[in-house]
């Protein structure tokens, strides 16, 4: 019976040592984890700052031609005399494979989930016939598809943060640390209250 006490003292006393290991170690995982946060939301501002300034410079001409396809048919919209007799109608196919790799990640979903998108093929369709000259719809077809990455823009990249913003969020920052740094100490007088058996004088 003493034998079976003994060892059922070393499993407790085991367990109490496993059910202390998180108080010892939590501290180091809370900033690891807190490092890798901050590490993630420089490298996404990083990636957004990059997105402004590609958006900034984009125009009607800024995705390649030659990854594009083009072709005609005849028209069913305005033209006068030439409608169902001349092939005006302009089709733009550009393959979704071939265009995202030109344009900022943070785009990609809207791009992808556009009206434009054929699932089938994964292409980009874009058509156009308002006009009865075939340059006129081919450069339609083109601000069509500017337009399209101009609004995935508008709804996946915000503009910048203005100063007070920034100033706000350096004072939540540094209140957050300061509520770190309180805890740590209310942890440390926990452990030295321990250490001194919790006694008060007599």
């Amino acid at each position: 019976m003493l034998r079976n006490n003994s060892k059922n003292g070393r499993l407790l006393m085991q367990h109490a040592i496993t059910h202390r290991r998180p108080l010892a170690y939590g501290p180091s995982i809370t900033v690891t984890r807190w490092l890798a946060t901050r590490r993630a939301g420089e490298d996404d501002e990083a990636e957004l700052a990059a997105a402004r300034r590609w958006l900034a410079q984009l125009d009607p001409d800024t995705i390649p031609r030659d990854i594009c396809d083009v072709s005609f048919s005849r028209s069913s919209g305005p033209g006068g005399q030439n409608v169902n007799k001349v092939s005006s109608k302009a089709t733009l196919r550009i393959p979704i494979s071939s265009l995202l790799p030109r344009i900022p990640k943070l785009l990609h979903p809207s791009i992808v989930s556009s009206r434009y998108h054929a699932a089938k093929s994964n292409d980009l369709v874009i058509q156009a016939d308002d006009s009865r000259k075939q340059n006129d719809n081919v450069n339609a077809c083109f601000r069509k598809l500017n337009e399209l990455i101009q609004q995935a823009g508008r709804d996946n990249v915000p503009g910048e943060t203005s100063q007070e913003q920034v100033k706000r969020v350096e004072q939540l920052q540094k209140a957050e640390a300061a509520g770190r740094r309180k805890m740590k100490e209310f942890q440390s007088k926990k452990k030295s209250a321990r250490r001194g058996g919790g006694r008060g004088d007599d």
